[in-house]
């Protein structure tokens, strides 16, 4: 039972003791004296009054309500009192909560209950918590939108305006086509990556991840990973070290997973100074496959750390970093889609380490 039934049972049986304790209390004071010996505390009855067996005798009753009508309305009286306390204690974070969800939905997604709802410790006072992270959230995912779109809206028309400055001189330069037709080629293909990366976030929330039951073997998809790396980073000078211990297999789309770790090393490539170094291991623990990367960079700010892998995030002041910030977000959602989970720590002497855990092919298997 929770803490809202205690706070409910308490309550009410608190007003059903007092209410039997008033009602017991006015039939107690109601009770006439019976018999000899009736008197107060048992002793003698009180002698009868001048006049006893007169034309006057016995006198008048005072005028007062029924006896069974003073039990009922003291009863009756307590109990409103506290079926009206026990209504409100409970009624007014209801209403709170409610005027609350009205001002989110009307756009106003700042708004927080936690401390109107007070010291409750109870159901309702987690319900408002559980209602200010859920604004919270809200209002971070809707912030990290609109600074996509102006972030997308600004790549894509930088490329769209060489593509169309790049036509122009074509007409005027023939001569320097070739020159020209890289320039678009260039943009062409940024172009295609920005979309792309958006279409695949798109798949994965909406749940269209593909067959996942692929045998995928991890020591062939890293080597030739951290090949293409290496190829593209020779005018850095970044080294690209890799261990692979034990079979690697796994379970599910191998362009999927391709996808997934390709992502978190070109990341950690793009922050690591040159000259730096990319470490790159994948081995089993435990019935699952870890593979993890780690680069020589400055690292995440720690309040960031949780958010890396949320879409449109990116860590830096003001969201300064590189790209996207959809990389890592498709990372998570295709390990998730796997059964897995990604994380993600600073290391102790500078840089990041992302780890990604999956099912081995039996476990993966056997979830499907």
């Amino acid at each position: 039972m929770g803490r809202l039934f205690w706070k409910f049972f308490l309550i009410f049986w608190l007003a059903q003791v007092v209410t039997s304790v008033g009602v017991g209390l006015a039939i107690w004071l109601e009770r006439p004296p019976q018999g000899p010996g009736s008197g107060a505390f048992g002793g003698p009855p009180p002698p009868p009054p001048p006049g006893f067996g007169g034309p006057d005798w016995p006198p008048p009753p005072p005028h007062r309500l029924p006896p069974p009508m003073l039990p009922i309305l003291a009863g009756s009286i307590v109990s409103l009192f506290f079926a009206a306390l026990l209504a409100w204690y409970f009624a007014r974070p209801i209403r709170t909560l409610r005027t609350a969800f009205e001002s989110v939905a009307g756009g106003k997604l700042e708004t927080r209950i936690g401390v109107s709802m007070g010291r409750r410790n109870d159901e309702l006072d987690d319900l408002g918590k559980d209602f200010d992270h859920m604004a919270g959230r809200l209002e971070g995912l809707l912030d990290a939108q609109r600074r996509l779109l102006h972030d997308v809206s600004h790549e894509l028309r930088s490329p769209l305006g060489r593509l169309q400055a790049a036509a122009d001189l074509m007409r005027q330069q023939p001569e320097r086509s070739a020159e020209f037709i890289l320039r678009i080629e260039r943009d062409t293909a940024r172009m295609d990556m920005l979309v792309g990366e958006l279409l695949t976030l798109a798949r994965l929330d909406a749940g269209m991840a593909g067959r996942l039951d692929e045998d995928v073997d991890l020591r062939e998809l890293v080597a030739d990973i951290a090949d293409n790396a290496r190829f593209e980073t020779d005018a850095k000078g970044c080294a690209i070290e890799v261990e692979l211990n034990g079979p690697l297999v796994a379970c599910g789309s191998q362009e999927l997973l391709y996808r997934a770790i390709e992502n978190v090393v070109r990341n950690a490539l793009r922050h690591s100074p040159p000259g730096g170094c990319v470490a790159i291991s994948a081995h089993a623990v435990g019935g699952r496959l870890r593979v993890t990367v780690a680069d020589s960079g400055p690292g995440v700010f720690g309040a960031d750390l949780a958010a890396i892998f949320d879409p449109f995030f990116r860590s830096g002041p003001g969201g300064s970093a590189a790209g996207y910030g959809l990389g890592l977000a498709i990372t998570r959602r295709v390990v998730e889609a796997h059964g897995g989970k990604v994380s993600a720590v600073n290391r102790p002497g500078g840089g990041l380490l992302v780890m990604l855990e999956l099912p081995l092919r039996g476990s993966a298997a056997s979830r499907h």
